[in-house]
Order: structure tokens, then sequence, then C-alpha cells
């Protein structure tokens, strides 16, 4: 279950996962205040994960009249349903939820490698090897988890990714409990989440069986640690076990599933019968059953040869996706409870190279957001006329993540200390400095 087919490889890794996990766990219960607010707004967050560096230039800060835009092979620029914002014309959908979503387009990074850049969008901290800080998806399923009576019958994962997630970005010193399930079909039932038969005998079996291994049967009591494992490890292995058992014996599970004709229609006429528009179905889905977060990942940016006959192929599929992603929640009223974020691990260069490609840059770039209590229809920042660096209202990471915390109704100040006891925000750079909301963005 969960990819792990093997108990003593998996507790060899728990072990040392629990070396880390325990002093950074021991700190984080003043984020429980918190968590308990956030479920009774069962605020969610979906990422749109675009690997490779997408090239935002094209897409969401287009330069038409200087050289750097691309001339005319370039996409050409679209008004949107929010005055004053054009997109590329290649997305047509998204631009007209452009009244619900708004657009960074000042945010300055420093990674340009794909591993690490990959890690610092996904934790708001640059790779270190004294700290595995958690992906924010891990951070929230720890903050859900937090208030007990909210989490009564909640039994699906608390973070679910479509695609798995690059870079090593997972729960860090959160432990094993919070990571991702990961969904490789989208539209299917996980293949190792469906129980045989008699379901409930069964698993009581199992579970009971589970129960004496682990030294929990007080029958039993010790077993489980006269093997020499750990005990945080053996705890860490309880913890993963009673979560994909949860979801094996879910009445819930359906969820993933798109048997509907309802779901059928929609991926025929709307989202896209492709990995990426039934990520952004499932996606819609899951966050309606409650889960935490989300990412849906859509591979193909690292662009560095023939970028505009490449797009040509990929923005279509982003639109529909994207677009009816951002439609159907806010019609069901569930996007005021939901913030989604676009993004990739960094930008393209704004000038051509010699392939007609864009190279990485992190220098200055765009994010989309929206959602929750972040307001729609608005351009923050802006970047100079080549596109090369921020013109004003530059964005740092952890102003970004500040922002995406406060759209959730969650503190950027709020407090932990990492596996060394150092203490953080949960929005701060890697020096410790806070970032701070966008107040354009929030309301």
């Amino acid at each position: 279950m969960f990819g792990i087919t093997d108990r003593r490889h998996f507790l060899k890794h728990a072990a040392a996962g629990a070396a880390v996990a325990v002093p950074g766990m021991s700190f984080l219960a003043n984020l429980s205040a918190q968590a308990a607010e956030m479920k009774k707004k069962n605020k969610s967050l979906i990422v749109l994960w675009m690997g490779g560096g997408p090239t935002t230039i094209d897409l969401w800060d287009m330069k038409p009249d200087h050289p750097n835009g691309g001339g005319e092979a370039a996409p050409k620029p679209l008004s949107t349903s929010a005055s004053g914002i054009q997109i590329t014309s290649t997305m047509p959908t998204v631009a007209k939820q452009f009244k619900n979503l708004s657009i960074i387009r000042s945010l300055t990074t420093k990674e340009g490698d794909h591993n690490r850049g990959s890690y610092l969008m996904g934790t708001g901290r640059s790779p270190s090897p004294l700290s595995d800080f958690p992906h924010i998806g891990a951070l929230l399923s720890y903050q859900y988890a937090q208030d007990a009576e909210a989490m009564k019958g909640m039994d699906l994962p608390g973070f679910i990714s479509v695609g798995g997630l690059p870079g090593g970005a997972g729960p860090g010193f959160l432990g094993m409990k919070y990571a991702n399930f990961t969904v490789q079909q989208p539209g299917q039932i996980p293949e190792n989440i469906e129980a045989p038969g008699d379901v409930k005998e069964q698993m009581a079996r199992r579970a009971a069986l589970f129960d004496t291994l682990e030294g929990n049967d007080p029958k039993h009591k010790g077993l489980g640690l006269k093997t020499g494992v750990p005990a945080d490890a053996v705890q860490a292995h309880k913890d993963v076990y009673k979560k994909a058992l949860d979801l094996v014996v879910s009445n819930r599970k359906e969820v993933f599933s798109f048997t509907s004709s309802q779901d059928q229609k929609d991926l025929k006429d709307r989202y896209g019968d492709n990995g990426f528009g039934r990520g952004c179905l499932l996606a819609r889905k899951l966050v309606e059953a409650g889960v935490a977060c989300v990412q849906v990942s859509l591979g193909g940016w690292d662009m560095h040869n023939g970028i505009f006959p490449a797009l040509g192929r990929t923005l279509p599929t982003l639109d529909k996706g994207m677009g009816s992603l951002v439609e159907d929640l806010a019609q069901s009223g569930k996007l005021k409870d939901t913030v989604i974020v676009w993004m990739g691990e960094f930008g393209r260069t704004p000038k051509l190279n010699a392939n007609m490609g864009r190279d990485h840059y992190p220098r200055a770039w765009s994010v989309v957001v929206g959602g929750g209590n972040l307001k729609g229809g608005i351009a923050h920042g802006s970047t100079e006329a080549d596109g090369g660096s921020p013109k004003d209202a530059p964005v740092q990471i952890q102003d970004l993540y500040a922002t995406l915390y406060a759209g959730l109704g969650l503190d950027p100040k709020t407090q932990i200390r990492d596996n060394l006891g150092r203490p953080t925000a949960i929005a701060a750079d890697d020096k410790g400095k806070e970032g701070v909301a966008i107040k354009e963005l929030v309301g």
C-alpha cells in the first residue's frame, strides 16, 4: 500500500525519517490553534504544477512590442474578463475566468536548477542538508489533522498528488504520516487500495495481526519493540499503515473513479480526456470531499528548442483543464474555500536562444493565484520592457508563501521549529526573514 511492499525496507527508511521527525513535531503544537479555524472554513489548496519551467513571458506577461516577445511566431495577447489584463490568446477558457484569478508578474527567485527550483517552490525553502522542510501540502495535511473533531470520518489522505512530486520535496520533518498519496491514473481507483472479497472481515483480521506485530495488543505488549526497530519508526509505520487501511475500507474511495455520465461528459467536452484534464477534474472532486491539498502536474515545459510549436501543443491542454476547474469551483461556490496556484520551478529567458527556445530564468517570472481569501482580476507587479527583471513590487518566495497562507486563512507568521530546533515562520526565507502577504491580493 502507498508503494510500500516490503516491511523491512519501509522500517529502515521510517527509522531514518523518525530521527528527524520527532524534534520538529514536538514544536508544532502551536499550529493547532490555527487548525480548527482553518478546517471550519474547509479551505483547501490546489497546486497546478508545470514541470520543466514554464515560459511565463509567453503566457501571462506578454511583450508583443518588444523583440523578446517572439515576433510573428509568438502567441498573440488576448483581453481577459478582468479589465486591463491580457494573456496569451491560446487560452481563451482561462481568460474568461480572470475575474477569479490574479497574476503575480514580479516573482524573483534564485534557483535555476530543475530539482532545486522544484524543492524551493514546493516548500518555500532552498534545499539544505541541515533541514528537510515539508512540502506545503504536507504542512496543510498536518494542520487538518490537529482538529480531531473535524477529522472524524475523514478517511481520505490529506495530501494527494497526481503524478508525484518533483525535486525531492515531501513531508520532511513532519514524518511519513503526512506524505503525499500519489495517483498515477486519475479517474481510476488506485489498484493498491482495492480490497478483495469480505472487506470488513479481512481488514479487521489484518489490523489485529498488525497490532500484535507492532506491540499494540495488550496481550503482547512490547512485541514490536523487541525487533530492534526504534519506537519512533514503529509509530511511523503504524501511522502509515492506518492511513492505508482507512483508505482501503473507505466508502468514499469512489471519488477517484470517473464512472458517472457527467464525469465522462465533462472530460470529453470541457476538461479534456488527457492526464492533466483528468487530474483537474479529480482535484475538484477531492477538494469537494475535504482533502487539504491536491497537486496536479503538467510536464513538458523545458522548452529549449522550438518553443512556439511546443506551446501550440501544450497550451490547449492547460487551457481546458485549468479553465474548467476554476469555472466549476466558482459556479459551485467552492472557490471561496479553495486556493489555486499555478506555478513551476522557474521561468524562462526573455531572449530567445539560437534554437528558437528559451532557457532557465528565475530572475523575473509569473505565477497565477486565486480563490480562498484572494482577490481576482489583479495583475500585481510588473517587469521591465524586455522582461528581464522586476520593474516594481518585486515578490520573493516567502512573500508568495505568505500570500498563499493568508488566502487559506492561516497566519503566515505562525512559528514552527525544524528538526534542529530552530524557530522559523511557516512563510520565511532560508535566513528566517518572514514573508509579507501581498495586501493588494488578500481581501
